[in-house]
Protein backbone atom coordinates (compact mmCIF):
# COMPACT_ATOMS: atom_id res chain seq x y z
CA UNK A 1 0.00 0.00 0.00
CA UNK A 2 0.83 3.48 -1.10
CA UNK A 3 1.57 5.36 2.37
CA UNK A 4 1.21 8.90 0.70
CA UNK A 5 -1.43 8.30 -1.98
CA UNK A 6 -2.20 11.11 -4.24
CA UNK A 7 -5.20 13.42 -3.85
CA UNK A 8 -5.30 14.58 -7.43
CA UNK A 9 -7.56 16.83 -9.40
CA UNK A 10 -8.16 14.51 -12.84
CA UNK A 11 -8.22 16.48 -16.27
CA UNK A 12 -7.74 14.95 -19.67
CA UNK A 13 -6.52 16.34 -22.71
CA UNK A 14 -6.51 14.84 -26.42
CA UNK A 15 -3.63 15.02 -28.98
CA UNK A 16 -5.89 15.99 -31.78
CA UNK A 17 -4.78 15.02 -35.02
CA UNK A 18 -6.31 16.99 -38.09
CA UNK A 19 -7.29 16.23 -41.56
CA UNK A 20 -3.85 16.02 -43.01
CA UNK A 21 -1.81 14.52 -39.42
CA UNK A 22 -1.28 17.89 -37.77
CA UNK A 23 -1.67 18.11 -34.33
CA UNK A 24 -3.54 21.51 -32.51
CA UNK A 25 -2.28 23.15 -29.85
CA UNK A 26 -3.79 26.12 -28.06
CA UNK A 27 -2.36 29.06 -26.38
CA UNK A 28 -4.07 29.69 -22.49
CA UNK A 29 -5.50 33.02 -21.97
CA UNK A 30 -4.03 33.00 -18.24
CA UNK A 31 -0.37 32.59 -19.20
CA UNK A 32 0.36 32.46 -22.63
CA UNK A 33 1.34 28.94 -22.43
CA UNK A 34 0.80 26.27 -24.93
CA UNK A 35 -1.40 23.11 -24.45
CA UNK A 36 -2.86 20.21 -25.95
CA UNK A 37 -6.63 21.31 -25.47
CA UNK A 38 -9.03 19.27 -22.66
CA UNK A 39 -9.51 20.26 -18.93
CA UNK A 40 -11.05 18.77 -15.96
CA UNK A 41 -13.25 15.67 -15.66
CA UNK A 42 -15.88 16.31 -14.34
CA UNK A 43 -17.48 14.33 -11.07
CA UNK A 44 -19.71 11.26 -12.24
CA UNK A 45 -18.84 12.16 -15.83
CA UNK A 46 -17.60 9.40 -18.16
CA UNK A 47 -13.75 9.16 -19.35
CA UNK A 48 -14.36 9.49 -22.87
CA UNK A 49 -17.09 11.79 -22.79
CA UNK A 50 -15.52 13.83 -20.77
CA UNK A 51 -12.63 14.45 -22.76
CA UNK A 52 -14.52 15.14 -26.07
CA UNK A 53 -17.17 17.59 -23.66
CA UNK A 54 -13.81 19.50 -22.78
CA UNK A 55 -12.39 19.45 -26.59
CA UNK A 56 -15.50 20.61 -27.74
CA UNK A 57 -16.08 23.37 -25.38
CA UNK A 58 -12.22 24.30 -25.87
CA UNK A 59 -12.24 24.32 -29.87
CA UNK A 60 -15.66 23.64 -31.33
CA UNK A 61 -14.66 20.18 -33.28
CA UNK A 62 -16.31 16.97 -32.55
CA UNK A 63 -13.31 14.96 -32.05
CA UNK A 64 -13.18 11.08 -32.53
CA UNK A 65 -11.38 9.81 -29.59
CA UNK A 66 -9.35 6.89 -30.22
CA UNK A 67 -8.11 5.88 -27.08
CA UNK A 68 -5.64 6.71 -23.96
CA UNK A 69 -1.94 6.88 -24.77
CA UNK A 70 -0.09 8.83 -22.00
CA UNK A 71 -0.94 9.64 -18.28
CA UNK A 72 1.03 11.86 -15.75
CA UNK A 73 0.89 12.83 -12.16
CA UNK A 74 2.80 15.54 -10.20
CA UNK A 75 2.08 18.39 -7.70
CA UNK A 76 1.78 21.99 -8.99
CA UNK A 77 3.57 24.60 -7.68
CA UNK A 78 0.46 25.40 -4.58
CA UNK A 79 1.29 21.54 -4.07
CA UNK A 80 -2.20 20.49 -4.99
CA UNK A 81 -2.37 16.70 -6.63
CA UNK A 82 -2.61 16.84 -10.72
CA UNK A 83 -3.31 13.42 -12.82
CA UNK A 84 -3.68 13.98 -16.73
CA UNK A 85 -4.49 11.39 -19.01
CA UNK A 86 -4.03 11.92 -22.79
CA UNK A 87 -5.75 10.15 -25.59
CA UNK A 88 -5.30 10.17 -29.12
CA UNK A 89 -8.07 12.04 -30.85
CA UNK A 90 -8.83 13.36 -34.87
CA UNK A 91 -10.82 16.04 -36.23
CA UNK A 92 -12.40 15.63 -40.07
CA UNK A 93 -11.86 19.45 -39.96
CA UNK A 94 -9.65 22.57 -39.43
CA UNK A 95 -11.83 25.19 -38.48
CA UNK A 96 -11.42 26.20 -35.10
CA UNK A 97 -13.88 28.13 -32.47
CA UNK A 98 -12.01 29.41 -29.44
CA UNK A 99 -13.49 29.32 -26.24
CA UNK A 100 -12.36 32.26 -23.73
CA UNK A 101 -9.80 30.18 -21.96
CA UNK A 102 -7.61 29.78 -25.31
CA UNK A 103 -6.45 32.95 -26.93
CA UNK A 104 -4.86 31.46 -30.01
CA UNK A 105 -4.16 28.32 -31.51
CA UNK A 106 -1.82 26.38 -34.54
CA UNK A 107 -1.67 23.11 -36.24
CA UNK A 108 1.24 21.67 -36.29
CA UNK A 109 3.58 18.95 -37.57
CA UNK A 110 4.47 16.64 -34.86
CA UNK A 111 7.65 17.73 -34.01
CA UNK A 112 6.78 21.03 -33.51
CA UNK A 113 3.87 19.85 -31.46
CA UNK A 114 6.51 18.41 -29.09
CA UNK A 115 8.91 21.72 -29.13
CA UNK A 116 6.25 23.75 -28.45
CA UNK A 117 4.64 21.67 -25.20
CA UNK A 118 5.73 20.76 -22.11
CA UNK A 119 7.43 17.59 -21.30
CA UNK A 120 4.15 15.19 -20.28
CA UNK A 121 2.29 16.74 -23.20
CA UNK A 122 5.46 16.63 -25.65
CA UNK A 123 5.74 12.83 -24.41
CA UNK A 124 1.73 12.50 -24.96
CA UNK A 125 2.48 13.41 -28.73
CA UNK A 126 5.18 11.11 -28.85
CA UNK A 127 2.74 7.98 -27.68
CA UNK A 128 -0.19 9.27 -30.08
CA UNK A 129 2.32 8.87 -32.73
CA UNK A 130 3.17 4.99 -31.73
CA UNK A 131 1.83 2.00 -33.43
CA UNK A 132 1.04 0.61 -30.28
CA UNK A 133 1.16 3.88 -27.82
CA UNK A 134 -0.31 2.02 -24.43
CA UNK A 135 1.43 -0.67 -23.57
CA UNK A 136 2.82 -0.69 -20.02
CA UNK A 137 0.04 2.19 -20.03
Amino acid sequence: MTEHPLHATVSQRGVLFGPRGEILVVRRASDGGWELPGGRLGAEEGALAGVRREIEEETGLNPEVTGAVHAFAWRNDDDDGRFAVYYSCSAGEREVRLSHEHTDHEWLPADAAVERLSGPQGNAVERALDDDPAPGF
